[in-house]
Formats: C-alpha cells, sequence, structure tokens
C-alpha cells in the first residue's frame, strides 16, 4: 500500500525528550502501513542513536539515518525529504509531539483540499505559538487572506511532488531562521494552503531545562544576516507595494520591533541589548520603505520610528513605559442557561496599577516624525488607541491545563467610553458576555479561563480573576454533555477554571436535601441540568450494593436540580444504606458521588438520616492528610 505521509524527525543530543515524540508516532490513528518515520541523526553525541537503532529493529514503520553533525536542522531535514516514500512529508522536532489523528486529519484534508502545504493546529507548551491563524479551518488560505505569515516554524505538511517540482529545500548549515525562508517560499509559491484549526495537530514544547535552540541567545549579527535572506524571498516573487509591505510587515513587528518592547527588552544586558538594536536599525534602514510601519500599530510604530531614528536611550524610555501596562479584568456573573454556560467580564488596561484615560475626543494624526520627548510619544500613542477603539476586541480562550490547547469560545461585547473626573478623559472598557458549551470541548479535564483583548497596539492576555472567594465553585456544578461540569475559582489565586467530569466534594452535593414518600426517594441537589436527565443511585451497606435508575430535572426556577428514584423496598429492608449518585451513567468512567445522607429501611418504610457533620478533630485531622497528600505530590512532581 502506496504510503501518505513520511514523518521527518531530525535529531540531535534529545535525551529523553525524544521520548514523547516517539510516544506520540507510534500512537497515530492513520493505518501503521500509511506512514513512515525517518528519524535523522545529525551526529548525536547521547545515547539517542542506539535508542533509535533499536527502535527501528522492532517497529516496521520506524527507519534511522546517521550522517555526521551539520550544525543545524536544515540538512537532517532535507536529507528525510530525499529518503521520503511518501505523498506528503511531515516536519517534527524530536522534542515536540503531535495530537492522536494529527496525520490523518491533515492528510486527509489536504487532499481533500488539494492543498501543497497543510498547517495544522497547534498548542504552545511553554512556548509561544500563533492564535489568530486558528480561530477557523482555512480550506483555501494564501498570505493575503489569512494571517499564515504569523506561522513560520517547519512544523507543516508538505505535498511532496511539490518540493520536488520546485527544488524547495531548507538552508544548510550552522544557521538561524532557514525555517522562516523554506516556509515563506512554500507559502508563495504554492498552489494552496490548508489551515486545519478544529484540531491540536502539534504540540511545541520548551524542555524544562529551556535548551530548545529557540531559546538560545543568539549573536545578533548572524542573525540578522539570515533574517535578510528570507526577505530576499518574498522580494523574488512578489511585486513591490502593498502586498509586500504587508509581509515584511512580519518580521518588522515579530523579529524587531517587538524585540525592543518592553520587559522583553529591558531584561537584557546593556552591552547585547545595544548590539541587537545596532543589527535591527541596520536592517530597518536598508530594507523596509515607510509602507512598512504604517501598517503597525501605534505603540508599534513609535518603536520602529525610534529603531529608524537610531534613538536607543528613548526606545529604553519607552520600553520602561510600556512595562508598566497591564490588563484589568473585572469578573461578573457566572450562570447557566440554556445548556450552556454563560460568563460576564470586563476588561480594560492599566498603568502602573491604574486605569489608564484617554482624549474624549482624540485627533486621528499621523505619526510623522520620531517624537522629540517621550511624554509626545505616549499622548501620541493614547490618542490614536483612543480613535482605533471601535476595533478593539474582546475574547475568552479555555486552554486546557494538560495539553496547553486552547479554544475560542463565543462572546457578544460592546465599548464603552466611561467618563473620568471633569478633564475630558474616558476609560475604555470592554464589557464581555461569553456562553461557553461544555459539549464542544474535548475529552475532560480541567480548563482555564483566559481573557485575550486587542486595543491600539496591545494584544494581552491574562487569566479571568483573580477574586477574593478563592477555591470556591463560581456557580453550581452543571450536568451537561453527559459529564458533571464545575466553574471554579482556583486556590490561591482566585481564577476562573472549568473541571469537566469533575467529582467528589468539589460538587458542593453535601448540601443535598432528601425525603422518602412510599417507595420514591426525592433529592433536590445543588446542580444544573439543562432538562430530564438519567442518572443512576446507589444504595450500599456492609452487605453489598443496589443500583436504581433515576431522574434529574430542573426545579421550577431552574437553579437546581430535582432527583427521583424507585426504592426496591423489599431488597433494601433490614439495613442501612449509604446513597451515592452517578451524574453521567453513560460516561466512559462513571463516577459516583456520596450523598450526605443514607437510608434506613424497616420493614415496610424508609427513612433519610443525614450523615452527620464531622467533629472538629476529625476535619482538622483530614485536612492535614490533605496537605500532606498535596505536599507529596509536589514533591513527586519535581522529582520527575
Amino acid at each position: 500500500m502506496p504510503v501518505k505521509v513520511s514523518v521527518i524527525v531530525p535529531v540531535y543530543n534529545p535525551g529523553t525528550y525524544i521520548e514523547d515524540c516517539i510516544t506520540s508516532l507510534q500512537r497515530q490513528s492513520l493505518p501503521p502501513e500509511e506512514y513512515e518515520v525517518i528519524f535523522v541523526d545529525d551526529g548525536s553525541t547521547d545515547a539517542t542513536p542506539a535508542r533509535l537503532d533499536a527502535l527501528a529493529a522492532e517497529d516496521p514503520r520506524m527507519r534511522v539515518i546517521h550522517q555526521e553533525n551539520s550544525g543545524w536542522s536544515g540538512k537532517p531535514r532535507n536529507v528525510g525529504i530525499d529518503a521520503a516514500r511518501g505523498e506528503f512529508v511531515m516536519f517534527v522536532d524530536n522534542d515536540d509531539y503531535l495530537g492522536d489523528e494529527a496525520l490523518e486529519r491533515m492528510y486527509d484534508y489536504g487532499v481533500a483540499n488539494g492543498a501543497d502545504v497543510v498547517v495544522g493546529k497547534m498548542a504552545g507548551q511553554g512556548r509561544p505559538v500563533p492564535v489568530e491563524l486558528f480561530r477557523r479551518n482555512h480550506p483555501r488560505a494564501t498570505v493575503e487572506n489569512a494571517p499564515l505569515i504569523d506561522s513560520l516554524t517547519p512544523h507543516k505538511m508538505v505535498r511532496r511532488a511539490f518540493l520536488e517540482r520546485t527544488g524547495l529545500r531548507f538552508p544548510e548549515g550552522r544557521r538561524r531562521l532557514e525555517d522562516h525562508v523554506f516556509v515563506a517560499e512554500a507559502y508563495l509559491r504554492a498552489d494552496n494552503v490548508s489551515v486545519l484549526s478544529d484540531y491540536v495537530c502539534y504540540y511545541h514544547v520548551r524542555r524544562d531545562d529551556a535548551s530548545n535552540a529557540g531559546f538560545q541567545r543568539f549573536d545578533p549579527v548572524g542573525y540578522f544576516k539570515n533574517l535578510r535572506e528570507a526577505l530576499d524571498v518574498v522580494e523574488r516573487y512578489t511585486e513591490p507595494g502593498p502586498a509586500r509591505d504587508r509581509l515584511f510587515r512580519r518580521w518588522l513587528r515579530v523579529e524587531m520591533v517587538e524585540r525592543v518592547r518592553g520587559r522583553r527588552f529591558l531584561v537584557l544586558p546593556d552591552d547585547y541589548r545595544r548590539e541587537l538594536f545596532q543589527e535591527i536599525h541596520g536592517v530597518v534602514v536598508e530594507r523596509f520603505g515607510p509602507g512598512v510601519a504604517a501598517g503597525l500599530q501605534p505603540t508599534q510604530q513609535v518603536v520602529a520610528a525610534l529603531i529608524a531614528a537610531n534613538r536607543y536611550d528613548e526606545a529604553v524610555a519607552f520600553a520602561e513605559w510600556e512595562d508598566s501596562i497591564a490588563l484589568k479584568v473585572t469578573s461578573g456573573d457566572i450562570v447557566w442557561q440554556d445548556g450552556v454556560l454563560r460568563i460576564d467580564f470586563s476588561a480594560e488596561y492599566a498603568s502602573a496599577g491604574d486605569p489608564m484615560a484617554f482624549p474624549a475626543e482624540p485627533a486621528n494624526a499621523p505619526l510623522g516624525d520620531p517624537p522629540k520627548e517621550i511624554s509626545e510619544a505616549i499622548t501620541w500613542v493614547g490618542a490614536q488607541t483612543a480613535v482605533r477603539f471601535g476595533k478593539a476586541t474582546s475574547d475568552l480562550l479555555l486552554r486546557e491545563r494538560s495539553s496547553s490547547a486552547q479554544h475560542f469560545q463565543p462572546v457578544r461585547f460592546t465599548r464603552e467610553r466611561v467618563p473620568v473626573g471633569v478633564g475630558g478623559r474616558v476609560r475604555l472598557v470592554l464589557r464581555t458576555t461569553v456562553t461557553v458549551d461544555p459539549a464542544t470541548l474535548p475529552g475532560g479535564g480541567v480548563w482555564d479561563a483566559v481573557v485575550r483583548v486587542k486595543l491600539g497596539g496591545w494584544t494581552k492576555e491574562c487569566r479571568l480573576g483573580p477574586v477574593p472567594h478563592a477555591g470556591r465553585a463560581a456557580t453550581h456544578a452543571g450536568v451537561v454533555a453527559d459529564r458533571a461540569v464545575l466553574p471554579y475559582w482556583t486556590e490561591p489565586h482566585g481564577n476562573l477554571s472549568l473541571d469537566l467530569g469533575a467529582s467528589g466534594k468539589r460538587l458542593g452535593l453535601g448540601h443535598a436535601a432528601a425525603s422518602v414518600s412510599g417507595d420514591r426517594f426525592h433529592a433536590v441537589l445543588p446542580l444544573y441540568v439543562p432538562g430530564d436527565t438519567k442518572v443512576v443511585l446507589r444504595l450500599a451497606s456492609s452487605g453489598g450494593s443496589v443500583d436504581v435508575a433515576g431522574t434529574l430535572s430542573p426545579t421550577a426556577d431552574g437553579a437546581q436540580a430535582r432527583l427521583e428514584a424507585g426504592l426496591p423496598l423489599a431488597t433494601l429492608a433490614g439495613a442501612t444504606w449509604r446513597a451515592a449518585v452517578c451524574l453521567a451513567p453513560d460516561a466512559a468512567e462513571p463516577r459516583f458521588h456520596l450523598l450526605p445522607l443514607a437510608l434506613r429501611a424497616g420493614n415496610g418504610d424508609v427513612q433519610v438520616i443525614r450523615k452527620p457533620r464531622p467533629g472538629v478533630l476529625l476535619r482538622l485531622a483530614r485536612r492535614v492528610r490533605r496537605e500532606l497528600g498535596k505536599a507529596a505530590s509536589l514533591i513527586k512532581a519535581r522529582r520527575v
């Protein structure tokens, strides 16, 4: 059977970090005979060569090529391309890993859309990855209709016939940004590029020791020499004008301006910071016309102007001001409604902890020459931010804690100018309502709520919170999409998270009120259910347990749930039974949650017995056990 995908993995001294990569490649849903993995060992000096040889001996999907060290990843990838047999090749780094269905989904999507390049959604574990690009699927993406240029890492699936037809290969040798040169040309020469955003295909991982190549301090002279080669590619395949300026703007913004902003710039040693600034200045005056910087956001325009004018001291001062700016979020109502969770919040920017104020009637003037004083730059940025407030956006992403996969949630927001005093100043506030449908979130686990605001020249993220009542539920748990969902405030930080498949006391079922009438059990539970929901009531005694079918229904006000179940009186007679309820009996791993009550069954009648509250000493002992357990888990995690 023809090979559909050849996965190419350049390898150099990854140590144990390669194990997650190997495991994910072996776990792919694509049939084993339809893909191959080519590890190109670039002269590793650790135990990796022997590990890969043993792997290839036991797994026919795995191939290993050994070569002398070439200095960087370009040559190993090219060697892999030449050895590949697949219809597509997929580039994976040895310390990253794939989602289980990545190869199958990306291949099918590429074939369905006739793509030469397929870009799969990424999740960054301690590393930045594109966000806006993966807001939705783009079956036919270009550098003009989608933010493709935001994603220049090599972790793509590329049609092999396209590589052969164009002769496209990675630059080789010890150098930087070889992926920018390759990917930029691929985007500009491909017949079609498809972006798959509804499944996390690639997990981009930062090593615990931060030894990934991308985290090492670079030589500015060599780095920006290599960057010029990426700009050469754009010039080769585009005409002068707005389209080229828009592509160049990506390198100006990401590789230059962003390196000279805020905390990122300030933490560098002064001598290195000056050298970096001078190299960036050289590229800006040499390669970029005025149309490139003109399309930047206001704060970015100021930094670009200071770079072009070679005003290092002013750039440092402006970075110090920007470093004081943060996103301030205030939480509002969090309620269940019509089967979804509605979350309200407001967001604005603060400087040095205080809400920022902007001119109520700003003038829309171009920047012109770089401001003579930083105070002028700050005033101009404030005015332009207010002018552009009508384009400000507010989003909420849910980020899975274990994998860092994140998903945009549907939002509605309004932009409000709130007067400040009598000086003709206003605060720029975004008031947002989010609807979270748990059925759209894959898997279970804990999901953290992250607010993302784009306003003026800033794109900032922060957790939704904090609130003073950390460690408590934000609202009742809900039973939605065949699982319990608990919104809660984290402890100790007081940020909003969602526990999908929540269990135990966190659900708050200790406040249940129950009664028995004849053979019918009734209880009101502090839960939200969108409609009648089938559950299982388990009654357990020293002699065994009995499961009976039950139904959860919304109470008249919709605020809680009423549980009803029939009782097998003859079976229960003569014993005391502890009660527990399974809220999602059809789940892959059903969980029972204890209720704070028991049933005492006599001859023909059943009484509800409330579970007595533990005494002070018992509660203290339990708390000590919990804290000791947390400490042990933390120690174990650090050892791992």
